[in-house]
């Protein structure tokens, strides 16, 4: 039974008092679904689709959604049946489980919350608690009223009644026709009359509230069950509500009693002046949907809100709605133009709020990617299971993620999120979770593949599909050379080398080559002042630095040719008396050193050869046979007098040894001096004369970078000859010379 909070004096005036500051800004209509906020939009547009006729306005109604709830859950107001579960009903101590009327206990405030919550009822079915109520002569028609009140005894049923005598009185028009003339007196929409009808008094003519033969109120009706306030009395409520059908609430003026065809004595004055009741009170000032006559939230009233609501069994809309949807389906009629108006709060929850029949130890929270695993159609439900309207049918394979997965006993059911922002249920049988994504391709860039050690160097990768979470493996066909850390490459040593970014399996994969350079600092000469005499050769040494510096192509020059010339691996040839300067450059690299050439002219008078066995290049005198003065003194043919000195400028005697750095003057006859040559002992680092393990440690503290060299002895270390630095191939070679396991050659 529908029960009232209206029309009892007293109970008005404490509401009124209670609800004194229950006022909010006046509410705001906007039309179109683009007018709502985001968490209702997809099931508007779902419904938009299959019914483009059906037009949507947002009521905001300007008031906080915690404080319409506070309200909604105080002083009696939301009812739900004494035998539903706990979770609908309020725990409160002192108010668990006592009848507010008979069976009838009150609501949870999550019960509140989920039937306040427009979001949850905006399916095809329920959506109709939002149906704008006026008549429509375009929409409304008497075949239409009949078929909602299909399955019913007022279906196709001819209206017969008794007076207060008792006496029956037939009559020749249906209830179909009775209803839909009321819907045209009062302007209020004779489908929602017939719907209100079926609620109130249920499918049998023999309701108390409609017989016409109830004691003390013989020939009386109210089909709406106005006035029918609760009472402890046996049939308290029905007398309540047959009262107001006798002379209405006392307050009333004979105008309105007039209007409302009171008193209600035919069912046609009970329908009829019934109407006028209900479009009156709530459908033409502002209630006009089923929703907000239950919850009285809509500002366009002066008066207080929250208290000027027609039912307070909370789920009458709900349950109404499906009415209004049946009669609609059941004639066709629901592609016609019907407009429903449905309310916003301010400070909403993001997600609508669960129904109390929900519970959340159900469900697990999730987030994984699954997709429809049926063969057709997918539904997708307002709640986990069957009896749940359907919210909207989605394509096999269609993907979505699972917010919720369902662990509920027996059948399961998963809640999901859809793309569009939809929330809903579906059948955990039905889904299936979608693969990894696997990579297709791997491409990878680079600005600058050619690096310099201790360069970095970032590679650029693009993998598709571009929402791959997989692993990604990173190698180096040479460490040494370069290493490579989540795709940041880190240049090593001098080389080339292949860096490749793969799969985990190595079934998807691409590379790029990279060449790693040492770049030089500067070039050394073994020479950077020469004297040559004219005729003679020389073969300069030109040293890149650091050792191994990966650009070592030089390219030689002479500033003057007449003078001296020099070939491309450095060797000089004095042309004629004078001065000029050999260049040499780094090929494509802005590093020179030079070279001052002085040739001199000896005289016809004079000559100088040495031995075949004897290496002479320039003014370097090597590959000596033997190092005793003497010796090398018979291996000479001059006719110039020949001195020799060590590196301190001391005049060396027959006997004596010769050392790298020591030099050979040659002089003529007068005691002048003609020409110089310089000495290279291989093997004698030091230039003492010998080769023994003090050129070893000399050589040693080269390498390691703790001592210089000069020109001269730096070739005497090269033991390899091959026109390169001194390295620890050569000290090795002195090692095994001092061991007498292979000697120097010179």
């Amino acid at each position: 039974m529908r029960k009232r909070l209206f029309h009892i004096v007293f109970f008005l005036l404490i509401f009124i008092i209670i609800n004194m500051g229950n006022t909010a800004q006046a509410s705001t209509k906007l039309n179109g679904i683009e007018n709502f906020p985001d968490s209702y939009k997809p099931y508007l547009y779902e419904l938009k689709k299959r019914y483009p006729n059906w037009e949507f306005t947002a009521l905001y109604t300007g008031i906080d959604w915690n404080t319409a709830v506070s309200n909604e859950y105080a002083n009696d107001k939301n009812l739900v049946p004494k035998s539903y579960s706990n979770d609908w009903k309020c725990l409160i101590h002192g108010k668990y489980n006592v009848d507010i009327d008979l069976g009838w206990v009150n609501a949870s405030k999550q019960a509140i919350e989920y039937v306040m919550d427009p979001r949850n009822f905006l399916n095809e079915v329920r959506i109709f608690q939002f149906e704008k109520l006026t008549y429509d002569e375009n929409v409304n028609s008497e075949s239409g009223v009949d078929k909602i009140l299909y399955g019913t005894e007022f279906y196709n049923k001819l209206v017969s009644y008794r007076e207060s005598n008792g006496n029956l009185i037939n009559t020749s028009d249906t209830y179909a026709h009775l209803i839909m003339n009321a819907g045209v007196y009062s302007g209020v929409s004779p489908y929602h009359l017939a719907a209100r009808i079926k609620q109130e008094v249920g499918p049998f003519l023999s309701h108390s509230s409609i017989s016409g033969q109830i004691e003390g109120y013989e020939g009386l009706y109210n089909f709406y069950n106005i006035g029918a306030t609760s009472s402890a009395e046996v049939l308290g409520a029905i007398k309540n509500g047959l009262k107001y059908a006798r002379n209405g609430d006392g307050s009333l003026s004979n105008e309105e009693m007039q209007n409302q065809l009171i008193p209600w004595n035919t069912p046609e004055r009970a329908i009829k002046g019934g109407a006028v009741f209900i479009g009156k009170s709530y459908i033409l000032s502002g209630q006009n949907c089923l929703y907000l006559q239950k919850f009285d939230v809509n500002n366009d009233r002066s008066s207080s809100l929250f208290w000027h609501q027609y039912m307070t069994n909370c789920l009458a809309p709900y349950s109404e709605s499906k009415s209004i949807f049946n009669g609609y389906n059941s004639s066709n009629m629901l592609n016609s133009s019907i407009g429903f108006v449905i309310p916003v709060y301010e400070n909403m929850p993001s997600q609508p709020v669960s129904s109390p029949n929900i519970s959340a130890n159900d469900f697990v929270d999730d987030n994984t990617k699954v997709f429809a695993n049926v063969s057709t159609n997918l539904n997708v439900r307002s709640g986990p299971g069957t009896s749940y309207e359907v919210l909207i049918s989605i394509p096999k394979d269609q993907t979505f993620t699972r917010i919720g997965r369902g662990i509920q006993n027996g059948e399961r059911w998963d809640k999901i999120l859809l793309d569009n922002g939809m929330i809903g249920y579906v059948f955990q049988s039905y889904v299936a979770e979608v693969p990894a994504p696997k990579i297709s391709s791997i491409k990878l860039s680079v600005n600058n593949n050619i690096l310099n050690v201790g360069d970095k160097e970032i590679i650029n990768i693009i993998v598709e599909p571009s929402d791959v979470t997989d692993e990604i493996v990173w190698t180096s066909t040479a460490n040494s050379v370069a290493n490579v850390q989540n795709g940041e490459v880190t240049a090593l040593s001098s080389g080339n080398v292949t860096i490749t970014a793969a799969t985990v399996d190595g079934s998807v994969y691409d590379s790029i080559d990279f060449v790693v350079k040492v770049p030089a600092q500067s070039i050394s000469l073994d020479v950077n002042n020469l004297q040559l005499i004219k005729g003679s050769n020389m073969k300069l040494n030109a040293y890149v630095l650091p050792p191994d510096a990966s650009n070592k192509e030089l390219i030689w020059s002479s500033e003057d040719q007449n003078i001296a010339t020099v070939t491309q691996n450095g060797e000089i040839t004095a042309i004629s008396e004078g001065e000029t300067v050999i260049n040499v450059k780094l090929n494509d690299e802005d590093i020179t050193e030079e070279c001052r050439v002085k040739v001199i002219d000896i005289s016809d008078n004079f000559y100088f050869n040495l031995d075949e066995s004897i290496t002479l290049n320039g003014d370097e005198i090597s590959s000596i046979t033997s190092n005793n003065v003497a010796k090398f003194k018979e291996l000479v043919d001059t006719n110039l007098k020949m001195e020799f000195y060590d590196s301190k400028g001391n005049l060396l005697d027959d006997d004596s040894m010769i050392g790298t750095g020591y030099r050979l003057c040659l002089r003529d006859d007068d005691g002048n001096e003609i020409y110089n040559y310089y000495f290279i002992i291989y093997g004698d680092v030091n230039g003492d004369s010998l080769i023994n393990s003090l050129d070893v440690l000399v050589l040693q503290k080269y390498i390691l970078e703790m001592k210089n060299l000069d020109e001269l002895y730096l070739k005497a270390g090269n033991i390899s000859k091959n026109g390169e630095l001194p390295s620890s191939l050569d000290v090795l070679k002195i090692q095994k010379h001092i061991l007498e396991i292979k000697n120097i050659e010179q």
